[in-house]
């Protein structure tokens, strides 16, 4: 299979296999008036298995979104058929908007105009904590 190269645009690399969908429609890629590559199940020496979008034009992301949806993702940037940045996501140390607090007494429940607002508290497990409440949300 033989994927062309794109002169200006995007590449998401290293997304866990079985995700690139869900990061497709996120994105609102299929709005998009360009082409974009979506490649499943490629092989891969450091995964066994991923996921890469290609998109042949540059947009806006929103990194943190990328980074809580798969903290592993590769954004490459491509200008001129040669990556000019490479950057490797991780989960953000806050999130906003991303995810809602499951707390009925949360201020956020009755006050919608607010943010809602989540801070890393444990990498490891992947867990976040409402900045109101000290609610516990573990990623996935």
């Amino acid at each position: 299979m033989i994927i062309g190269q794109i002169k200006d645009g995007i590449v998401l690399d290293h997304i866990t296999a079985g995700r690139g969908m869900e990061i497709y429609n996120i994105l609102g890629l299929d709005k998009l008036d360009c082409t974009v590559a979506m490649i499943k199940n490629a092989d891969s020496e450091k995964m066994g298995k991923k996921d890469i979008i290609k998109i042949a034009q540059t947009m806006d992301l929103d990194l943190d979104i990328l980074g809580y949806i798969d903290p592993g993702i590769t954004v490459n940037i491509i200008c001129d058929g040669k990556r000019a940045k490479r950057e490797k996501l991780r989960l953000p140390q806050t999130i906003k908007d991303i995810i809602c607090c499951k707390n009925p007494r949360c201020i956020t429940s009755c006050e919608q105009e607010l943010e809602q607002e989540f801070r890393l508290v444990n990498e490891e497990t992947q867990t976040y904590r409402c900045v109101y409440c000290d609610s516990e949300v573990s990623r996935g």
